[in-house]
Order: structure tokens, then C-alpha cells, then sequence
């Protein structure tokens, strides 16, 4: 099964720290979070494409060709926004593929990405402290999210869409649509795959967040994020 990662932001909320290292290479307990990333995905995900652009050259001498015991394959990233880059993986899916999607600046946590490979798709949530900062979900009474709004100015809930997804290769047919900020947002694209898919919450509890310098460090001072 092959995972794709979006590695390929500028971090802009951690600079100076992402100057010089993308924000998925920062240190905490002595690791980068693609590290924490890796050893949290099961068995069965064996291939992961990374999609990068901010300091490429850096993701790629540090992961190489194998990285975790896992194929690693590369694409461009795009400056117009996650979902561009998203699109460029498509030669590397099959048709009827099913594959997951992670954020490789995200700390994910517990056994959230094995609940979610359970389900044939599937989109990690948790509730969020500030919901206007984050994609929000709306689930109807079986769990099943009916849309994501990218942070809105009035939230309808606080359940926050995470970084790791379950798809398969009919999301390609989908075309991306820009935000109001004009950027095209993955979360997009998901909005219209979950129009045709049962695509289930798996809903985890509140976990640590990568987002600022002063989040790094608090990471670097939890002994166990499980």
C-alpha cells in the first residue's frame, strides 16, 4: 500500500527554525517528525511519495531512495497550494488504488492510523482548541463526514479534520477549487471525494500540534505521545 505526504510548505509560523529545515525534518525527542511518522505506519504501507518543494534537496538526502524500510518516490510540490501538488502523484497510482494521505508536519499519535487503514476510507479527526485555524468536519449520526470547512469564521463544531486520510485512485477525477485566500487546499478535493464515498471520522483525542516554535519545544519535553 503506498502512503502519499505532503512535505513540501515553507513553515512559515516556525521560522526562523524552517529558514534552513523544512518544518517535517524539525527535531523533537531527538527524531524529525517524518521519523515519528514512519514508525507509527503499519506493516502494510510499504511505498510512500513525498511531495516536496521548500529545501526538496534536504527531504531528499535525508530520506533517499528508502527510508524506514519503505520505496520512496518524489514529486514537485506547487506554491498555489497542497492540492496542485497532490495531483502531480497521480502516474504513481493505479487505477482503483487505495492509498492514504498524510501531512508530513503534523504529530500524529496512538494507533489513529491503524483505526483508520481499518476502514476502506476514512479521515482522522480530533477536537481542536481553536476550530477557525483548522479544517472543520461535519459528521452526520453514523460518523460519516458530510464536509470540511477550511478555517471558517464560524465554526460549526470544534471537530477538527486531522492530516491522515484514506482514499483510492477516484479522487484524481476530482478538480481542485481555490479558497477565498486563493490557495487550493487538499481539504478541497475531499470535500467532493466524500460526495461519492463513505468516508468514516475517526475521531481521536485532543494531541500536541506542530505549528509554532514554542509547540516544538513543549513536544520536545513529552516523554510519551502514545
Amino acid at each position: 500500500m503506498k502512503i502519499v505526504i505532503f512535505a513540501a510548505g515553507e513553515g512559515v509560523r516556525m521560522r526562523p527554525l524552517t529558514l534552513h529545515t523544512p518544518k517535517p525534518l524539525l527535531l523533537y525527542r531527538g527524531k524529525t517528525n517524518l521519523d515519528h511518522l514512519f514508525s507509527l505506519l503499519p506493516s502494510e504501507i510499504d511505498e510512500a511519495i513525498l511531495v516536496v518543494k521548500h529545501l526538496a534537496h534536504k527531504i531528499k538526502d535525508y530520506c533517499g531512495e528508502s527510508f524506514h524500510g519503505r520505496r520512496i518516490h518524489y514529486v514537485e510540490g506547487s506554491e498555489r497550494g497542497n492540492a496542485i501538488g497532490f495531483l502531480a502523484t497521480r502516474p504513481l497510482i493505479k487505477k482503483g488504488e487505495r492509498f492514504a494521505v498524510a501531512y508530513g508536519d503534523e504529530v500524529f499519535v496512538g494507533d489513529e492510523i491503524t483505526q483508520c487503514l481499518n476502514h476502506d476510507y476514512s479521515w482522522n479527526c480530533f477536537p481542536a482548541a481553536d476550530p477557525t485555524k483548522v479544517g472543520v468536519a461535519t459528521l452526520d449520526k453514523c460518523g460519516r463526514i458530510l464536509e470540511v470547512i477550511e478555517k471558517p469564521a464560524e465554526p460549526k463544531s470544534n471537530l477538527a479534520a486531522d492530516g491522515f486520510m484514506v482514499v483510492d485512485s477516484s479522487i484524481f477525477k476530482y478538480q481542485p477549487t481555490p479558497h477565498v485566500n486563493g490557495e487550493y487546499y487538499f481539504s478541497g478535493l475531499m470535500n467532493q471525494f466524500i460526495k461519492n464515498h463513505h468516508v468514516v471520522a475517526v475521531v481521536s483525542l485532543p494531541h500536541p500540534q506542530l505549528t509554532t516554535v514554542e509547540d516544538l519545544k513543549k513536544l520536545d519535553q513529552v516523554d510519551d505521545l502514545s
